[in-house]
């Protein structure tokens, strides 16, 4: 069994809705990967690494309503300044990842609650 957080745990997450207006294949990627940039509204827009390369074309994620946590550090990911970690669900054994997303339009740089 996975070890309980705390709901303030979860809270220190910051998790927001943004919207992806440019994807690039990441090229210097040990594991395939995107260049994607999201905006987020006031936040602006910030840069991410995607493993997401198997289920979604970079054509297709441009406009795409995405959610991240936008309160980590940001990381080096094979040269590429990563910002925010874009959330997925592995799904099969071949790193697919379905890309978790509102069901309805929302504002951009929301926060999940």
């Amino acid at each position: 069994m996975t070890e309980q957080a705390s709901v303030d745990a979860f809270f220190q997450a910051e998790i927001r809705a943004g919207v992806v207006v440019r994807a690039e294949v990441l090229p210097k990627a040990h594991i395939p990967a995107y260049k994607l940039w999201i905006d987020f509204g006031e936040l602006g827009v910030k840069q991410s690494s995607a493993r997401i390369t198997v289920l979604y074309t970079p054509e297709e994620l441009v406009g795409r309503t995405v959610l991240a946590v936008t309160n980590f550090p940001p990381r080096r990911v094979a040269g590429f300044r990563s910002d925010v970690l874009v959330l997925g669900i592995p799904v099969g054994g071949n790193g697919e990842v379905v890309l978790i997303q509102p069901d309805r339009e929302v504002p951009r740089g929301s926060r999940v609650w």
